[in-house]
């Protein structure tokens, strides 16, 4: 297989969130032993960072009540970077206590979508950031904190969300203290060419703390909007399992970038990811089996692997 064009980096990661933003969004309540084996059998395809769950209240996300054991079940796991998603300081302080790799703190860019998510403005998530990462600093813990810009693209409720406020933001959360900073397409708004102009904006403001791309593929153009954004040279991105997740504020999504059809696609370019596809196949068989009836996503389970489908050597 050739190798790819120079301006795609030779190396990606795919940052595996099924486990919290698939689980949150479906009513099926999978068991801890179960989400054990998913993390084990991940870590086993090749992933190296897997966002378990989140410290939200049980009583608002029962599906995420048994984050601390899963968490410290992956902790075991060597060569794992097991991050949590928090809504609050509250939060922080649990990942804190049960010594998460990172944390990671939305933000959403629509004002309308951030008070129906997480019941504050934007400003004031950025304000609670400042908090968390003084909270952290004092712990003496060594958990990153992420903040991840969501509604970077639109907003179901809002509508447009203009560039110039997702960049303020950004700048915000930087000067708050994030060690690293993210963009979400959090209701499926993104085209490849809104990818490309807000992605180069947001590098020069960001340079290498920018690290991931979250992309849910609620019209279909997820794995579009990832090639978007590798031609920029990102490459780290978040992906589900079978595609599952979604948006509660963004009614009929389809769900997220699927891992499986992004592993493939990234493998096929000549991209390694260190990911076992047919691994990710099982594995998704596995989960489909835990969530029967529960909607799944995604395209590669259909048809399977080419038969000519040969692994890129390393560069």
């Amino acid at each position: 297989m050739s190798p790819p064009p120079q301006f795609l980096p030779r190396h990606a990661v795919v940052r595996e969130v099924g486990l919290r933003d698939g689980l949150q969004s479906i009513e099926t309540l999978v068991s801890t032993e179960r989400k054990c084996e998913w993390v084990r059998d991940a870590v086993a395809a090749g992933q190296r960072e897997i966002e378990v769950g989140s410290f939200v209240p049980p009583k608002l996300l029962p599906q995420m009540a048994d984050t601390a054991e899963v968490l410290a079940f992956a902790k075991t796991l060597p060569g794992l970077s097991a991050s949590v998603l928090i809504p609050n300081l509250c939060g922080a302080e649990r990942a804190l206590e049960a010594d998460a790799d990172l944390m990671i703190l939305p933000l959403s860019a629509s004002r309308e979508h951030s008070v129906a998510n997480l019941r504050k403005t934007p400003d004031e998530v950025v304000a609670e950031f400042s908090r968390i990462r003084a909270a952290r600093d004092a712990s003496g813990r060594k958990t990153l904190i992420e903040g991840g810009v969501g509604t970077a693209f639109g907003c179901t409720i809002q509508g447009e969300v203009k560039e110039s406020e997702v960049l303020r933001l950004l700048q915000a959360l930087l000067d708050a203290g994030a060690d690293r900073v993210s963009l979400a397409d959090t209701v499926g708004y993104a085209d490849p060419a809104s990818v490309s102009r807000l992605f180069e904006k947001t590098l020069a403001i960001a340079g290498d703390r920018f690290c991931c791309g979250h992309f849910h593929d609620t019209r279909g153009l997820a794995l579009a909007n990832i090639h978007a954004a590798l031609q920029l040279g990102v490459n780290r991105f978040d992906a589900s399992l079978a595609g599952i997740g979604g948006c509660p504020h963004a009614p009929g999504a389809s769900g997220n970038a699927s891992t499986e059809d992004l592993a493939f696609m990234l493998e096929a370019m000549g991209i390694d990811t260190g990911l076992d596809v047919d691994s990710l196949l099982r594995l998704r068989a596995k989960v489909a089996g835990w969530l029967d009836g529960e909607p799944m996503h995604g395209s590669l389970w259909r048809a399977g692997v080419p038969k000519n489908f040969r692994r890129p050597l390393a560069a």
